[in-house]
C-alpha cells in the first residue's frame, strides 16, 4: 500500500511553519499514542504520526521529501541509472545527507521553554489613560497535579522502552544509491526518551499536563495605547523536561472615547461655541482628562481654529513626558430662531453692501458692533 503523503498525515499544508508542523504533531500524539488510544489502528496510526513529523520537523529531510517525496526518503532511490532529478553536485549533497543523518540529532531529553501564549484584553479609553490592574481568565495547559506531570497512574512510573530498550534510537535498514545500509532513528513509540507509560494516568491520560481555565493578574501600563502589548514572563504554557514555562503576551485593544480622540500621546477635543462667541469672543470651559480649565477664545475665531494646551495629554509607556491637547473650534450655525434673533439677524444683513469680499474681511466687526449696540 502506497504511503499517504506526510502534509496529509499531520493535516497541515505545504508552507506550514515550523511551529505549525510541531503543533500538529503534538495533537495527533496525543490522541493516538498506542498508551493512551487502545482502539485497533492506533499503533500503526501514531507510527505513521511520527515518521511523518521525524521528516517534516528536519529541514533538510524536509527539503529532501518536498523534492523526490517517499521514493527519495527510502526505497532504492535512484537505483542503476544515477541520480534521476538530483540536478547536479547540490543535490548529491541533499541526497547523502539524507541518507546519512545530516542536521544533526535533538536530545529529546533536554529542558525545553514551553510555548508562548497571546490574549487580547480590551479596556476602555480612561483605563489605558491611567492604568489599572485586572484580573483575567487564560485557558491554557498545567501540569497534572495527579500524577505531577508524569504522565503515570499515582503509584506507577515509567517503564523501559520495550521498541529501543531504553536507547531512544532504533536501527533502520535503507536501500541507497550506496547499497543496503544501517541509519539510527528517533524511537517512534518514546519520541527518544527511552520510557513508555504502561499504565497512564487518569486525568492527564498520559500527557502530563491538563487544561485549566487560570486567573492571571494583569497590570496595564499608565499610558498604553491601542495595539501595544506586554509580556508576562513564565504565563505561557509548561516547559517540557524541566525547562521554563512560556511567556504571555497581553495584546490591549482600547475602547473609543466619548470626547476624546487620540493620536500617539496627544490628544484632541472639538468645541462647539456660538456664532456671537466666534464674533465677540468669550472664556469658555474645556475639559481635560484630569479636571477642567478656561479657555480663550478670541473675538473672530473662526471654524476650525486649533489651540494647543501643552502637557494636557497623554503620559507617554515608556515615561518620557506628556503629550498634548488639541482644541479645535467649531462654530454652530443656529438651526432654530426665535422672531426676536431672526429679526437680529436681518438687521445685520441689512448692515453691508459692499462686495463679498469687503463682507468677508469686515463680518465679525460688524457682528460685535451689532450685538454691543454700536
Amino acid at each position: 500500500m502506497a504511503k499517504k503523503d506526510y502534509y496529509e498525515v499531520l493535516g497541515v499544508s505545504k508552507d506550514a511553519s515550523k511551529d505549525d508542523i510541531k503543533k500538529a504533531y503534538r495533537k495527533l500524539s496525543k490522541k493516538y499514542h498506542p498508551d493512551i488510544n487502545k482502539e485497533e489502528g492506533s499503533d500503526a496510526k501514531f507510527k505513521e504520526i511520527s515518521e511523518a513529523y521525524e521528516t517534516l520537523s528536519d529541514e533538510n529531510k524536509r527539503a529532501q521529501y518536498d523534492r523526490f517525496g517517499h521514493e527519495g526518503m527510502n526505497q532504492q532511490f535512484g537505483g542503476g541509472g544515477g541520480f534521476s532529478g538530483a540536478g547536479g553536485f547540490g543535490g548529491f549533497e541533499d541526497i547523502f545527507s539524507s541518507f546519512f543523518g545530516g542536521g544533526g540529532r535533538v536530545d529529546p531529553n533536554a529542558p525545553r521553554k514551553g510555548d508562548d501564549l497571546q490574549y487580547t484584553m480590551t479596556i476602555s479609553f480612561e483605563e489605558a489613560v491611567f492604568g489599572i490592574t485586572k484580573t483575567i481568565t487564560v485557558k491554557k495547559e498545567v501540569q497534572c497535579e495527579t500524577c505531577d506531570g508524569s504522565g503515570a497512574k499515582p503509584g506507577t512510573s515509567k517503564t523501559t522502552c520495550k521498541m529501543c530498550s531504553g536507547a531512544g534510537r532504533v536501527a533502520v535498514e535503507q536501500n541507497t544509491p550506496f547499497g543496503r545500509i544501517q541509519t539510527e532513528r528517533t524511537c517512534p513509540t518514546c519520541q527518544g526518551t527511552g520510557e513508555e507509560i504502561e499504565d497512564p494516568c487518569n486525568v492527564c491520560k498520559g500527557a502530563g499536563t491538563v487544561t485549566k481555565d487560570v486567573e492571571i493578574e494583569v497590570t496595564v501600563p499608565e499610558g498604553v495605547d491601542n495595539g501595544q502589548q506586554v509580556r508576562l514572563q513564565g504565563k505561557g504554557e509548561p516547559g517540557v523536561n524541566g525547562g521554563p514555562s512560556g511567556d504571555l503576551y497581553i495584546v490591549f485593544r482600547v475602547r473609543a472615547d466619548s470626547k476624546f480622540t487620540r493620536d500617539g500621546d496627544d490628544i484632541h477635543y472639538e468645541l462647539p461655541i456660538s456664532f456671537a462667541q466666534a464674533a465677540l469672543g468669550d472664556e469658555v470651559t474645556v475639559p481635560t482628562l484630569n479636571s477642567e480649565v478656561v479657555l480663550t477664545v478670541p473675538a473672530g475665531t473662526q471654524t476650525g481654529k486649533r489651540f494647543r494646551l501643552k502637557e494636557k495629554g497623554v503620559k507617554n509607556v515608556h515615561g518620557y513626558g506628556y503629550g498634548d491637547l488639541f482644541v479645535t473650534v467649531k462654530v454652530v450655525t443656529p438651526t432654530k430662531l426665535s422672531e426676536r434673533e431672526v429679526d437680529l439677524f436681518r438687521q445685520l444683513a441689512e448692515h453691508g453692501g459692499e462686495d463679498i469680499q469687503e463682507q468677508n474681511e469686515n463680518i465679525f466687526d460688524k457682528t460685535r458692533r451689532f450685538f454691543k449696540g454700536d
